[in-house]
């Protein structure tokens, strides 16, 4: 899920539970179905730290120094159908989360 950074920051208490809320029926509805397999919300870009191939040291911030839109959590799905992942992913569409990418795991074990 990836949200705008500078309009993350200016949530009201009011959107952030009403955010709140429907992540939590989410979540249950998805453990009722056995296909929640993990998930978590990330700190805002500013929190983040960098970690590039070919440079000196540690950078603070994300990889993009004015991202537009920066990931702000994860759900980790176990689906029959891709259809369903995606049906997932449009749910958490709103006025905070501005996209979804939904992608299969590489399981390399």
């Amino acid at each position: 899920m990836y949200a705008d950074p500078e309009h993350s920051v200016e949530l009201t208490e009011a959107q952030l539970g009403e955010i709140a809320r429907k992540h939590a029926r989410l979540r249950e509805e998805l453990r009722e179905s056995g296909e929640l397999a993990g998930g978590a919300g990330l700190a805002l870009p500013d929190e983040t730290t960098a970690l590039r191939v070919g440079t000196e040291g540690v950078s603070q911030g994300p990889l993009d120094a004015n991202p537009k839109e920066h990931l702000t959590a994860y759900y980790e799905v176990e689906c029959e159908t891709l259809e369903r992942a995606q049906e997932i992913g449009a749910y958490v569409l709103d006025h905070h989360v501005t996209s979804v990418e939904v992608r299969r795991i590489h399981d390399t074990a």
